[in-house]
Order: C-alpha cells, then sequence, then structure tokens
C-alpha cells in the first residue's frame, strides 16, 4: 500500500509534520474513509497525543471550538493576501480521548484524555470512521477492518452496535448519511446496526434540532436520496425526524441537489399553507430564515401556475421573483418548472424595467388621493399592467386610469405585483 500521506497538500503537511515535531499525530476521519475509497478528500482531521493546550501553543491561530472535550480548530499562522474568512483552510485537532458515559444520549458526561489510538479508535461509530494513518510513517491503523467494510459496502458500527447507538441518537442519521456514495452506489446496513437503529430510534428525540437539520439535509440532497429515505423509513426513522408531516412518498418524488428543495418536496402532500408549514418545519430542524422562505413560497405554488405561459404573466414572474428563487421554483417542479423559467428567459427585456414609471407623489397630484390604502394599490396596480402590458411611457401608464372607476372601486380587487 502506498504511503497516503502523499496525497496531503503542503499545507495539511505542514500541519502534521509540526504535531508529529512535538509529540504523536494521526490522520483520522473522513479523509481517511475518502483516500482509502479512491475519493477526493475534504478537510482533514488529526488526533494527537498532545493536550489541548499544548496544540494551542504550538498553533497561535487557534480557535478551542471543543476544548472540553478536546477539540481546536486551527488555522493557517498568517492571514493570506486577499483574505476570506469563509475560505481560510483549517484544521479540527483532537486530543486522543476516551469518552465516559453517555447520560442525555447526546454527548459524553466526561472526556479522559488519553495516548492509545487504539482506544480512541474503539469510541468511535463505525468501522469505516475508525481508521488511522500514522502520521509519522503512514502506516494504515484498522482495528476493526474498516477498510474490508469499504471494500464490501457495509457500514458497521464499531463493536456492540445497540451500545454505539444508544451512546448517541445522531449515529442513527449518521449511519443513513454513510449509506451514501458519491459514485451513485450505497452502502448496506450491517443486520445488527439496523437491528440497533430500529430499537432505539426514539433515541432521536434527544438529538438537537441542529444537529438533526445537518446531517438530514445531506442526506436528502445526496445522490441517493430515494432509497434511503425509503430505508429511513422502514427503520421508523422518518416519521421521527418530520413528526405531524404528511410526508410524500419517498418512491413517487425526484429530489434535489438542493436540500431546502428536497424538504419543500418532502412536504408537499401536507395540508398547510406555506406560512405554516415553513414556521413548523423551522421550530423542528431550526431552519434558517431563509430556508423558512423557500419553503413557505415553493408550498403554496399551484401546480396550475406553471401552465399558464402566457407573456403578461411570465413579465411578472420575472420581475417580483428573484434570479435565486425562480432557479428554485424550476427545481422544485422539475421539468415542466424548467420550461416555464425558460419561457420567461426567452422574453425581450421590459421597455422601462421593472421599476414604476408613476410614482406616489406624482398619482397624488394626477388624481388628488390623499397618502393610504387606496393610494397605494392603485399604485402598484398601475406597476403590475405596466409590466404585464409592457408600457413604456408614463403617458402609457396614466391612461389606464380611464380603465377603472379608482375613486369608488374597491381597491382590494386591483391585483398588485406578485406571483403566482
Amino acid at each position: 500500500m502506498e504511503d497516503p500521506r502523499r496525497h496531503l497538500s503542503d499545507s495539511d503537511k505542514m500541519v502534521l509534520e509540526r504535531l508529529c515535531s512535538a509529540g504523536k499525530a494521526w490522520i483520522v476521519g473522513g479523509w481517511v474513509r475518502d483516500i482509502l475509497s479512491d475519493i477526493q478528500p475534504k478537510e482533514v482531521d488529526y488526533a494527537t497525543s498532545l493536550m489541548p493546550r499544548e496544540v494551542m501553543q504550538l498553533f497561535p491561530r487557534n480557535i478551542p471550538v471543543g476544548e472540553r472535550y478536546g477539540t481546536i480548530l486551527v488555522l493557517k499562522d498568517e492571514k493570506t493576501e486577499n483574505h476570506n474568512d469563509q475560505n481560510e483552510e483549517t484544521w479540527e485537532i483532537t486530543t486522543l480521548r476516551k469518552d465516559g458515559s453517555y447520560g442525555d444520549g447526546r454527548r459524553p458526561d466526561n472526556v479522559d484524555f488519553g495516548h492509545d489510538i487504539l482506544e480512541d479508535l474503539s469510541r468511535r461509530d463505525f468501522t469505516i470512521n475508525s481508521m488511522a494513518i500514522d502520521g509519522s510513517n503512514g502506516e494504515l491503523i484498522d482495528p476493526f477492518s474498516g477498510l474490508e467494510d469499504l471494500k464490501s459496502g457495509i457500514l458497521r458500527a464499531v463493536g456492540d452496535a445497540k451500545t454505539r447507538i444508544s451512546e448517541d441518537g445522531l449515529r442513527i442519521l449518521r449511519a443513513f448519511r454513510f449509506i451514501n456514495l458519491e459514485n451513485g452506489k450505497k452502502r448496506n446496513l450491517d443486520n445488527d446496526l439496523s437491528d440497533a437503529i430500529r430499537q432505539n430510534v426514539a433515541m432521536l428525540d434527544n438529538v438537537s434540532e441542529e444537529r438533526k437539520w445537518n446531517e438530514f439535509s445531506q442526506i436528502i440532497s445526496s445522490s441517493n436520496a430515494n432509497d434511503i429515505l425509503e430505508s429511513m423509513e422502514g427503520h421508523g426513522v422518518l416519521s421521527r425526524i418530520l413528526p405531524g408531516i404528511s410526508i410524500s412518498s419517498v418512491n413517487e418524488i425526484r429530489l434535489s441537489a438542493d436540500s431546502t428543495v428536497s424538504l419543500a418536496l418532502l412536504c408537499n402532500n401536507d395540508s398547510r399553507s406555506g406560512p405554516d408549514l415553513a414556521s413548523y418545519l423551522k421550530s423542528i430542524l431550526k431552519l434558517s430564515n431563509e430556508e423558512e422562505n423557500v419553503i413557505s413560497f415553493l408550498h403554496d405554488i399551484p401546480k396550475e401556475a406553471i401552465e399558464e405561459k402566457n407573456d403578461s404573466i411570465l413579465r411578472i414572474f420575472r420581475s417580483c421573483i428573484s434570479e435565486k428563487m425562480q432557479l428554485k421554483m424550476a427545481d422544485y417542479f422539475g421539468p415542466k418548472g424548467e420550461e416555464y423559467l425558460q419561457h420567461s428567459k426567452d422574453l425581450k427585456p421590459l421597455t422601462a424595467g421593472k421599476l414604476p414609471l408613476i410614482d406616489g407623489e406624482h398619482l397624488m397630484e394626477i388624481t388628488g388621493l390623499e397618502p393610504g390604502p387606496r393610494l397605494g394599490r392603485l399604485k402598484d396596480w398601475l406597476q403590475r399592467k405596466q409590466i404585464e402590458e409592457d408600457l413604456g411611457t408614463k403617458e402609457d401608464v396614466l391612461q389606464l386610469l380611464e380603465t377603472i372607476n379608482w375613486r369608488e372601486e374597491d381597491p382590494e380587487s386591483w391585483g398588485s405585483l406578485s406571483w403566482p
């Protein structure tokens, strides 16, 4: 077996060499799993015999994200030119440890730091995640046959599966996430792990909403999402993640690489209004405000809306829906949504743009109306008609006033600039 360390970047090697100069260090986690699976790895995590304070002294630029649990986030010694915090390289470095009991089913009650890499690996969740590469010589350390499980496509717990799952409910979701493989294939749950999940599904109630969504969002946007969701449904996990939701049949929907769109698709049979559904999902999964707004918008679009492709409606769609939301709509409705979006793009640009040619002050001068709901609705209606009919001059817009009884009609009957 070739030395896996040759795949490290120069920055990765610098961090590893500095750790090894002061103590012992190992490459652990997903980087090892990916390298052995011929998948391009992402970030590198290290385990070390050094104590957290020693790591912080070794790397002056650091963030003690989990010092209590031995984890220090290390940054490069100096900020690079054109520095951007979001793109800066970071490394998680964790002191070797052995966990205590898991009283709350979420995190260990106490953590004892150690010096034994085998003991550290024994506390991890799955065999494919319980391998390490010795930083000093590149040797693979694989006490639980993780490499064999990688090759056979099996996801198996380290040690007793029931014990592993009962320690931390999040491991249930992590198990389903690790079923997915980037090449379109998927792993199979070991029978013992499958039984342990079924028997301990209530452990999910102990997992925080943020952690649930972090894992679930990766599952529903994966290449094997439908198959994985079907398995989650069979294990009683899906209804535990989305309690009280009328979930769509996972075999009949086409999920998206966009996790928010996929969540909206999973819930599109629910009878609640968009705002009510989105608010509820936000409460059980701690969605961001943007994710809440996307689901609220998508859920309330009737299927008939994308059937109407006349130029007037397409101009309204293009003018009042952001480009980002247009793409999510197209993704949500699949080929029909993409066709609708393309029709809107094929229209020529608006002659006068989407901003109103007649502002409120000018409209007050023309009509004598005082500021209030009637004036506001009239202004909105004129703007909508300006866009629908692609009017290019103020005179053209003002002529519209002759087509309605704007003094006496109920202003609620005037359409505003909205889609659908």
